[in-house]
């Protein structure tokens, strides 16, 4: 078990929401925004210290609404099409109660950039003084968001509550295991993946394995639409579930502890995590030998 001074122990509340693909519906907009208010008040009540909510929690807009040769044929996307000034204000209404309730929230928008350069795809990370602390932008996009729509971004971005340090990833990252691998060397204890949608059972399987094989806690964010095949849910650092938001499709929070003193925690955190960083500094170097036998291939039994 980890000694007492570095136990660390944070509850965190997952969303799912609804993904809403017209950026020029204000109703919409307006909407999503009331949705996360009302669970983050949820998450809030459940004693949560912070709240992760998926990609396009306010909106995800639909390539074909934004395309300049749409509504048939994908093109560069036409950001004018954006309700940008009620994007903000429903994001600064979020922001106003993070303050209010003390509570860490992790929410996907588009981030907008000097014009002429496209928006980034961005996960905003605003404190409990409901302050933007950092913000981190999708780098390995799809095709299409690279191509017509985003510009990716540069760097991975980490953040510490209570002792804990949270990475961040969004969209199409899932398949990439080096950026998981990448918050491991950064001493990350939890990442928070948000995805609209990349065959999301497919991916629930890979955070499994991303979990496991790194030995900390991912955090998977999806909308309500994938909510019957791949709810949102918190797996441990030994790959399992420790929970999961209800798969009816509904807008809703699981919550759960993460805790260094928990049984699902303790093995892969205090033991796997450390032994694999030990085997990949060169330790076995001083065990292999030069043997006949080893060199030759195509020895017999």
């Amino acid at each position: 078990m980890p000694e007492a001074n570095t136990l660390k122990s944070v509850r965190l509340a997952v969303a799912q929401t609804p993904a809403r693909e017209d950026p020029r519906d204000v109703d919409a907009l307006r909407e999503s925004g009331r949705q996360v208010r009302a669970l983050m008040r949820e998450a809030s009540a459940r004693d949560a210290r912070i709240v992760h909510f998926p990609e396009g929690a306010i909106c995800f807009p639909n390539k074909l609404i934004m395309s300049v040769d749409g509504p048939d044929t994908v093109g560069p996307a036409d950001w004018d099409r954006y309700q940008w000034a009620v994007a903000q204000a429903e994001l600064a209404a979020i922001a106003e109660l993070a303050r209010e309730l003390r509570l860490w929230t992790v929410i996907a928008a588009v981030h907008r950039l000097t014009e002429p350069n496209r928006p980034h795809n961005s996960l905003y990370v605003l404190s409990d003084r409901g302050e933007v602390v950092t913000r981190y932008d999708e780098r390995l996009l799809s095709n299409t968001k690279v191509s017509y729509m985003y510009s990716p971004g540069l760097a991975p971005v980490t953040f510490d509550l209570q002792g804990m340090r949270f990475g961040c990833l969004l969209g199409i990252e899932i398949h990439y295991p080096e950026l998981f691998a990448e918050y491991e060397t950064l001493d990350v204890d939890c990442v928070l993946f948000s995805t609209t949608g990349v065959s999301p059972g497919n991916a629930a399987v890979q955070a499994q394995g991303h979990a496991a094989s790194n030995s900390y806690w991912v955090s998977f964010s999806v909308p309500t639409q994938h909510g019957a095949t791949a709810p949102s849910g918190v797996i441990a650092p030994n790959g399992d579930w420790l929970g999961r938001c209800p798969a009816d499709g509904s807008p809703s929070v699981a919550v759960v502890d993460l805790d260094d003193r928990s049984e699902a925690a303790a093995e892969s955190v205090v033991y796997a995590r450390p032994w694999r960083r030990k085997s990949r500094g060169g330790i076995y170097t001083g065990h292999q030998v030069a043997d006949q036998r080893s060199e030759d291939r195509t020895a017999a039994f």
